[in-house]
């Protein structure tokens, strides 16, 4: 899920994933965040997208995004222009 475009060309990937604990069998929610390029800019805030590694684009960006599998649920008020969830 996309969480950040601030950057250009570069978006913020937040990858979850759940793991059962070895000592306590218990399932525990973890994340990791990931910098992908976005070369057309085409994602928003929200969107669900899938990654796919490549080769380093920077010091932090390995990964590019392969494609949009669920844009965020997002629509603007035709009277206000408001972006609204």
């Amino acid at each position: 899920m996309v969480i950040s475009t601030a950057m250009q060309k570069t978006v913020k990937v937040k990858v979850a994933r759940q793991v059962v604990h070895p000592k306590v069998q218990k399932i525990i929610k973890t994340h990791k965040n990931f910098l992908a390029h976005d070369e057309k800019e085409s994602c928003s805030i929200g969107d669900v997208v899938r990654i796919e590694a490549c080769r380093p684009l920077s010091k932090m960006k390995s990964f590019t995004v392969a494609e949009i599998i669920r844009p965020a649920k997002t629509w603007a008020d035709p009277e206000t222009g408001e972006v609204k969830r």
